[in-house]
C-alpha cells in the first residue's frame, strides 16, 4: 500500500486556530435547530480562549478531544450540514498540528451559570436524598462504591479492578450532579506507573439545595474548605446538605453531599492523593452518552491498562518477597489490595506505599454495599468481582441442566 496523501495544514499558530474557528461561527445562523454543532463550537472556544503556560498544548489536546466527541454525538442530526462537516475537518487538522492522540483525557466541563434562588420556603428534607427515597420506596437506596489509589489502581462501581497508566487528567465521574477529575503524574522516570497528584471535584448547581461548589487538592495542599473558602453548599436553604470536614489535618478530608446521597474521602498518603466514594446508584447513572468516559463507571481505556504480573517480571527496586512481607503486616488477606500494595512497593521501593492500599481497603469496608464481595481475588490485568450469589445461581443452572 502506498503512503496516504498528506494533508495541507495551516501554519501552527494561534492566529490560524482563531481564523478557522471564526469561519465556523460565520455559518452558525444557518445550522438546523436539531444539529448541536454550534454548542460544540462554543464549548471548544470557551475551553481554549485563555490558555497559557507550559501545559497549554495538553489543554488544547484535551479540548480538541472533547470537541471531536461532541461532533460525533451530533453526527446523526447534522448530516449534510456545512458547519458540521467543516468542524470535523478542522478538528482533524488541529489534532495533527498539536500532535494530539485521538484517545486520551478530555477538557473539564464549563462552569454552570448560577441559578436563581427558589421562591418560597424550601424544607431541609427536600435536600436529603436518602430520607426522600425511604419515604417514597419504603427502603434505603442502593449504594455503589468507587476507589482510586496508588499507581493508580481503580475499583469501579461494577467491581472491576484495574491498574492503569493514565498520565494526565482523566474524569473519574462526570454525571448530571458531580464532576471529579484526577490528574496523574509519573511515579518515577524509570517506569510508566503514575500516581494522582491533583483532584478537582465540582458539585453542580442544584437550585433548591446548593450553589455550585468546587474543591481542589494537590499533593502538599489538602484544603479543608471549598475554593471559595466556604464549608457548605452556600446560602440556599438546603446549603447544609453539602458539608466538608477535616478528619486529619493535611492528610484526610471527607465531603458529605446528602442532597445526592454521596460521601467522598480524599487522602494524601506518601506524596500522592487517593479518592474513595459512596454514591447512590440513581445519581451514578445520571449521565448522557457523551459523558461515557468515567473511570469509576467503565474503568480505564484498554490502551491504559497495566499488567501487574508483566511489570513485576522486570528488574525492580526491591524483591517481591520483601514487598510481600511488608504488605502482609497491614493487609493479611492476599486480595487485589494486597497485590496492589506489593506492586507499588516493588515498582517504587518505598515502604510508605503500603498506606494507600491499606486505607483504600478500610474505606471500602465503610462504603461497599455488599460486605461479602469486599475482597477481590485475581492476578490478571483486569479483575472482576464475582458475587457468591452469582456463583450459586450458575451452579444451580448447571445442575438443573442435567435434570
Amino acid at each position: 500500500m502506498g503512503k496516504p496523501a498528506s494533508r495541507r495544514l495551516l501554519p501552527q499558530s494561534s492566529d490560524s486556530v482563531l481564523f478557522k474557528t471564526m469561519l465556523l461561527l460565520l455559518f452558525c445562523e444557518q445550522v438546523d435547530a436539531q444539529c448541536k454543532i454550534v454548542k460544540c463550537n462554543s464549548e471548544y472556544l470557551a475551553a481554549t480562549l485563555n490558555l497559557r503556560g507550559s501545559s497549554k498544548n495538553v489543554a488544547y489536546c484535551n479540548a480538541l478531544r472533547s470537541y471531536s466527541l461532541c461532533t460525533r454525538k451530533t453526527a446523526r442530526t447534522c448530516r449534510g450540514d456545512l458547519v458540521y462537516h467543516s468542524a470535523v475537518h478542522i478538528i482533524e487538522d488541529l489534532m495533527i498540528q498539536h500532535n494530539c492522540s485521538k484517545e486520551g483525557p478530555t477538557a473539564s466541563p464549563r462552569p454552570q451559570p448560577p441559578q436563581p434562588l427558589p421562591k418560597g420556603p424550601v424544607k431541609q428534607e427536600a435536600c436529603d436524598y436518602e430520607k426522600i427515597f425511604r419515604e417514597k420506596q419504603g427502603k434505603v437506596p442502593k449504594y455503589l462504591h468507587c476507589g482510586v489509589f496508588g499507581d493508580p489502581h481503580v475499583r469501579t462501581f461494577s467491581g472491576d479492578f484495574q491498574t492503569c497508566q493514565v498520565n494526565g487528567s482523566w474524569p473519574l465521574l462526570d454525571n448530571e450532579y458531580l464532576f471529579v477529575q484526577a490528574t496523574s503524574s509519573p511515579l518515577s522516570s524509570l517506569t510508566n506507573a503514575t500516581v494522582i497528584s491533583k483532584l478537582t471535584i465540582i458539585f453542580k448547581n442544584m437550585k433548591q439545595c446548593i450553589d455550585q461548589k468546587v474543591y481542589q487538592a494537590e499533593v502538599g495542599n489538602l484544603p479543608a474548605a471549598f475554593d471559595d473558602g466556604s464549608l457548605d453548599g452556600g446560602k440556599r436553604q438546603g446549603g447544609s446538605s453539602l458539608t466538608i470536614h477535616e478528619r486529619e489535618p493535611g492528610s484526610y478530608i471527607e465531603i458529605q453531599a446528602s442532597h445526592i446521597g454521596t460521601t467522598i474521602r480524599v487522602r494524601q498518603l506518601a506524596m500522592q492523593l487517593s479518592f474513595s466514594l459512596r454514591m447512590v446508584e440513581e445519581v451514578a447513572q445520571a449521565f448522557q452518552e457523551e459523558q461515557d468516559l468515567q473511570l469509576c463507571v467503565g474503568g480505564c481505556p484498554a490502551s491504559q491498562w497495566i499488567s501487574r504480573t508483566k511489570h513485576l517480571s522486570r528488574p525492580t527496586a526491591i524483591s517481591q518477597e520483601s514487598a510481600r512481607a511488608v504488605c502482609r503486616e497491614k493487609l493479611p488477606v492476599e486480595d487485589v489490595y494486597f497485590q496492589s500494595c506489593v506492586f507499588d512497593l516493588v515498582i517504587s521501593g518505598d515502604a510508605n506505599l503500603t498506606s494507600p492500599a491499606y486505607h483504600a481497603l478500610e474505606d471500602a469496608k465503610d462504603f461497599h454495599p455488599e460486605p461479602g464481595t469486599l475482597h477481590i481475588f485475581s492476578t490478571g490485568v483486569r479483575s472482576h468481582n464475582v458475587s457468591v450469589t452469582f456463583i450459586l445461581l450458575l451452579c444451580l443452572t448447571t445442575v438443573m441442566g442435567y435434570w
